[in-house]
């Protein structure tokens, strides 16, 4: 063993593939329930991180609900045994056909992100005879101070209804017979490591909360009545350390909660929702690829390797970071290289000027902290095979 790594067992089943560690993602799992253990408290596992039918079935059996973002998320957290009513639909562009599927499972609610999705949700409910829940999903121009690809939640992104007009889709839902309003949903971005976000954006809750509540809308019955949020959604976002997932494994999920907890105002009547993805799965999963050639340029040396950006593309669209190391030999001198794939594209780099323990034709390498968008944003671009996966409780590959 090398680390959490069989590396025998490894060595002999063809790269690429994804290995999780499912004791990292089982403990992962504990520390967050314990830290979110307040009983107003709900967390949705974000299924966009990684969608793997081994993941997913222990993040279901662990109690933790489901955020999904298509209508073949909600398939797969049913399959994998998440219930229907602790199942959360974002989205920016739901189909017709997806609404009406999830509307027929009985999902807790819609995260509604226009007043125009709001519209055809109550169309729909209606042709169906029954009453769609939803959350008003708000773009609170909150800077998460993250990447910019991965940022949600200012005024030029795509995401959510703005907040001047939240007031207008507030008095939409109650004036309609098919829609039940159950409150507000934010999200900023993703990997977010500074804290501060999460103060700002509780300060902008509270007071939009506030504002809502003091709403007086018309029902479908033509009688005034107040706007009530019960429920308060206030996404994921926690990031986690690229660089250390050997000395930080699990993310710092009480500084997150304690956030929450000392800045939202939540009655004893409300509930609180969050969207975790990334911190969840993200260290558990590791890309495994073999060295094809060690190649010496006139100013740089390059690791290649049979891994390519189709097989883990943040580095090549985000410029992200992933820690590599060598397994088969983890205690060689270090050199300097530049790893490469295979793929026919200039940007198909994983690191560049990387110090490694120095690599031979045929070691085994693996790409850390590739468990969330790794394996779900896997393609076949230059006609590769997917890259399949194994896990520690069954090293058999599936594909």
């Amino acid at each position: 063993m090398t680390g959490q790594f069989p590396v025998e067992q490894l060595r002999a089943i063809e790269t690429p593939f994804y290995y999780y560690d499912m004791d990292v993602l089982r403990d992962t799992l504990h520390v967050l329930l314990h830290e979110a253990s307040d009983s107003r408290w709900n967390v949705h596992y974000a299924l966009k991180a990684c969608a793997t039918d081994e993941i997913l079935r222990a993040i279901a059996a662990s109690g933790v609900g489901a955020d999904c973002v298509s209508g073949g998320e909600v398939k797969a957290a049913l399959s994998a045994g998440f219930p229907p009513e602790q199942i959360v639909f974002a989205g920016v562009a739901k189909t017709d056909a997806e609404i009406r599927f999830a509307l027929e499972q009985g999902i807790l609610c819609f995260n509604v992100e226009s007043v125009e999705e709001l519209e055809v949700i109550s169309q729909i409910a209606h042709s169906m005879g029954i009453v769609a829940r939803v959350c008003l999903r708000v773009n609170p121009n909150v800077d998460a101070h993250t990447h910019a690809k991965i940022t949600t939640g200012l005024k030029e992104n795509k995401f959510g209804i703005p907040m001047s007009m939240l007031s207008r889709a507030v008095r939409l839902c109650y004036r309609s017979s098919n829609i039940d309003f159950m409150g507000l949903h934010f999200h900023i971005g993703s990997q977010i490591t500074d804290m501060e976000p999460f103060v700002e954006l509780s300060a902008r809750v509270n007071e939009l909360v506030s504002q809502v509540e003091q709403l007086l809308c018309e029902n479908a019955q033509g009688q005034t009545v107040q706007a009530q949020v019960k429920h308060i959604n206030v996404g994921g976002g926690l990031g986690i350390l690229y660089e250390h997932p050997n000395h930080f494994p699990i993310p710092n999920f009480k500084a997150y909660f304690d956030i929450w907890r000392a800045h939202i105002c939540l009655r004893e009547d409300q509930h609180l929702h969050f969207e975790l993805g990334r911190s969840l799965v993200a260290q558990c999963g590791n890309l495994m690829t073999r060295v094809l050639y060690v190649k010496k340029g006139e100013n740089k040396q390059f690791a290649i390797v049979d891994a390519g950006m189709n097989d883990l593309i943040r580095p090549a669209l985000y410029g992200a970071f992933h820690r590599v190391e060598n397994l088969t030999h983890p205690d060689a001198e270090e050199q300097l290289y530049d790893i490469v794939g295979p793929i026919c594209e200039s940007s198909d780099v994983f690191v560049e000027g990387y110090r490694i323990a120095q690599v031979r034709r045929g070691d085994l390498l693996a790409m850390r902290s590739a468990g969330a968008y790794g394996e779900i944003m896997a393609s076949q671009y230059n006609l590769r095979r997917l890259p399949g996966h194994v896990t520690s409780d069954s090293l058999q590959v599936k594909r």
